[in-house]
């Protein structure tokens, strides 16, 4: 069987392979709750054949959505919402997760196929928080610094939303703290200029993701596994590097983190990424090797080879998987063809496992 297809065990949850479907917002919520988009979004990649779907970055509260489409998770309401979701995922034999986010000075932005302007309060935007007062650019609006006291209330806003998530049906936890979202912005040189304990040195700028990723695995049961997404680089000199990665997922391992999600960049919009086939899979290497916790590949996965290359080489554990999959839904099945490698299909679908 090729690596691809192989189970994978985090906890007391197993995964039947390892194709992870990444978070991929679809700014086609409703007040943050999900709807008949995205059941069949999510349930069609369920059917394709993917170990583990993952709900797109889904808000904590209402001010930390990216645009006034993007899902929510701050009232029961948005729980009912989503377990029809969840139950569909179960039942084709993948399993359940969702991503906590906040976006920060990113959020209060339309939709992308409106060309994602920044939406000031008085066009249907709100104010927006950060670490500092830093703008993302001069076209968007300037962030209010976090206080302590809102600092407080932000760390409870996220664990009130792993309850309802688990109240929802959600089998493993994932914690955003990459593409510039407000996490990854206190973790960032560049824009956290913080003069307290939650800016400067290293460990300061660590100290809110940390708290809230140690706040999520302990209440989040034990038997389940809790994932964190980060940005590796900034690929901005004097910005979030790999080396720092590689210190903050040493501390999340000791926290009881059990994989980390490997992307990079989005804090900036000069930056220049090299982007291109794997061109992030050295960065899964690394924390996988010299932080001693499991990693996910993602960017630019697209061919079952290349794929299966990453795993049996040792630069990860798991593949994430965005464009490809929305590409191709039943990428997966296709994937195990090729690697010619059996799997089962869909009863509803096997009479075209041939073709």
């Amino acid at each position: 069987m090729a690596r691809l297809f192989t189970p994978i065990r985090f906890r007391d949850t197993e995964i039947k392979n390892r194709i992870f479907v990444s978070p991929m917002c679809q700014y086609s919520a409703e007040q943050g709750l999900a709807n008949h988009w995205h059941l069949v979004h999510l349930g069609g990649l369920a059917v394709g054949g993917a170990g583990l779907v993952m709900v797109e970055a889904t808000a904590v509260a209402p001010e930390g959505r990216i645009t006034p489409f993007c899902l929510g998770i701050w009232s029961d309401e948005h729980v009912q919402a989503l377990r029809p979701i969840v139950d569909f995922i179960r039942q084709q034999n993948a399993v359940p997760a969702i991503q906590l986010a906040h976006a920060g000075r990113k959020a209060s932005c339309d939709a992308p196929w409106r060309e994602g302007k920044f939406l000031p309060p008085d066009q249907g935007g709100w104010q927006t928080v950060a670490p500092s007062a830093i703008p993302l650019t001069d076209a968007h609006g300037t962030p209010q610094a976090l206080s302590h006291e809102d600092i407080q209330h932000t760390i409870a806003q996220f664990r009130t939303a792993a309850l309802r998530a688990l109240q929802a049906g959600f089998e493993v936890l994932e914690l955003h703290c990459a593409h510039g979202y407000l996490l990854h912005e206190f973790l960032s040189p560049l824009s956290n200029h913080r003069g307290d304990e939650y800016g400067g040195s290293l460990e300061n700028r660590c100290r809110l993701p940390l708290q809230i990723a140690r706040e999520l695995r302990a209440l989040w049961p034990q038997e389940k596994p809790v994932f964190v997404r980060i940005s590796a680089t900034d690929w901005v000199e004097g910005g979030w590097d790999i080396e720092q990665s590689i210190q903050f997922s040493t501390w999340l391992k000791e926290i009881g983190i059990d994989l980390i999600d490997c992307s990079s960049g989005g804090l900036t919009l000069d930056a220049k990424i090299p982007a291109g086939p794997g061109y992030q899979t050295t960065f899964a290497q690394r924390i996988r090797s010299e932080a001693g916790i499991a990693s996910a590949a993602v960017g630019l996965i697209t061919s079952a080879l290349q794929a299966e290359h990453i795993l049996v080489s040792g630069q990860a554990d798991v593949i994430m998987m965005a464009r490809k999959l929305l590409s191709d839904p039943h990428w997966p099945l296709h994937a195990a063809r090729e690697l010619r490698t059996d799997v089962p299909w869909p009863d509803q679908y096997v009479r075209a496992k041939n073709i």
